[in-house]
């Protein structure tokens, strides 16, 4: 080693790693003094009683159709599936599971085998006072204009808007029926105020 040459640097020991701060003993926190109550944070006044009526949920039955009611939806649980003849073996007669009844001359099913499924029969049907009504006890009356809305008895029937009606027209109607307290079946928009 010449005296112009410096003396190799020592090999650096390796950096530890930086220490991790200390952790804070866990504490609950302490409850915030109650505030003082301000004008604004008083519950808003209830509204004023609306001019127009409020359409109801559920029809205004006796105490006989009530119990039909009730009755009915037992019946329902009951009934068996109409399942036509042959509709497990043709895509085209289960797809829609419509009811034909069957006539061949050999038909199991018309002749009434364990192994078949039933056939349709008067005994199946519901109590003939609350035919025809909807599960909230209303009976559905179609609708296409606000004069058909009119001629509605609100209590016991409720409107149908009809399938063909556009948006525009239907958003109309179903604003018609809110203001006369009529109660609509399929509406587009729902309304909290029913009661």
């Amino acid at each position: 080693m010449t005296p112009d040459e410096t003396p190799p640097a020592p090999a650096a020991e390796p950096e530890s790693p930086p220490a991790a701060p200390a952790k804070r003993p866990r504490t609950r926190a302490k409850p915030k003094a109650a505030a003082a109550p301000t004008p604004a944070a008083e519950p808003p006044e209830a509204p004023a009683a609306p001019d127009e009526p409020v359409a109801p949920k559920r029809a205004k039955l006796g105490d006989d159709r009530a119990r039909l009611l009730k009755l009915r939806r037992t019946l329902d649980r009951r009934r068996p599936i109409f399942g036509r003849q042959a509709a497990n073996r043709y895509y085209r007669i289960g797809r829609d599971g419509a009811w034909r009844r069957p006539r061949g001359l050999q038909s199991k099913q018309r002749r009434h085998y364990g192994y078949r499924s039933q056939i349709v029969s008067v005994g199946y049907r519901s109590p003939a006072r609350v035919r025809g009504l909807v599960p909230s006890g209303f009976r559905p009356v179609l609708v296409r204009t606000t004069a058909d809305l009119e001629r509605i008895n609100a209590a016991v029937e409720a409107a149908v808007i009809a399938r063909t009606i556009g948006t525009r027209r239907r958003l109309t109607l179903e604003e018609d029926a809110r203001r006369l307290g009529v109660h609509v079946l399929n509406p587009i928009v729902k309304s909290e105020t029913e009661g």
